[in-house]
């Protein structure tokens, strides 16, 4: 997606660790426009998937997540990493490690809001060692959910999450993809 490579160049900041900062337009200060056209091109690719619902993780992964679901005229979930008064039992819970903070979180969707007859669509700012959409997988299996597939905003595919995934059948659909972060120099996937 030209537009979202072009905020990455302009924007996008490499730090150690290969940790690509794009607080500017998608995980600090949001970039409305920008993610309205991410929500329509995920809609695009998902066409006639039949799904029900979209799932994300909190917090970066919403704005992407609602924006696809108004496209695609679904619900959407995020997985809580709090507990929360409001939501304390009756919860798919999953264990979910963070590559950029360096912690594990339990992630939990109510059983309320989710049927077996739904069909799911992953939504997530980054894939990069693939820990979220495993943590969601986790929780689809638990509930007996279909699982179209994930759509991820920014896939660093020099880590081996995407890899992983695609080569166990799972569809990952991601509309930037970075090859390398070396020497502080964001270097996109030609593909």
């Amino acid at each position: 997606m030209q537009e979202l490579n072009e905020k990455i160049e302009k924007f996008g900041t490499v730090l150690p660790g290969n940790v690509l900062k794009v607080d500017a337009f998608l995980n600090h200060q949001v970039d409305p426009e920008l993610m309205l056209h991410i929500g329509q091109e995920f809609a695009k690719r998902f066409a006639g998937e039949g799904i029900t619902k979209i799932w994300t993780v909190e917090s970066s992964g919403i704005a992407p997540a609602v924006m696809t679901g108004l496209a695609m005229k679904v619900p959407v979930i995020f997985a809580r990493k709090h507990k929360s008064l409001t939501l304390n039992k009756d919860m798919y819970v999953a264990d979910v490690y963070s590559y950029t903070k360096k912690t594990t979180n339990r992630i939990s969707i109510s059983k309320k809001y989710v049927s077996p007859d739904d069909k799911i669509l992953m939504v997530d700012d980054f894939l990069a060692n693939g820990q979220a959409v495993e943590g969601m997988l986790e929780i689809a299996d638990q509930a007996g959910v279909k699982v179209a597939g994930a759509g991820i905003v920014i896939e660093k595919s020099f880590q081996p999450g995407g890899k992983e995934l695609r080569d166990r059948g799972f569809r990952v659909e991601s509309l930037a993809r970075i090859k390398s972060l070396a020497n502080n120099q964001i270097e996109f996937d030609k593909d």
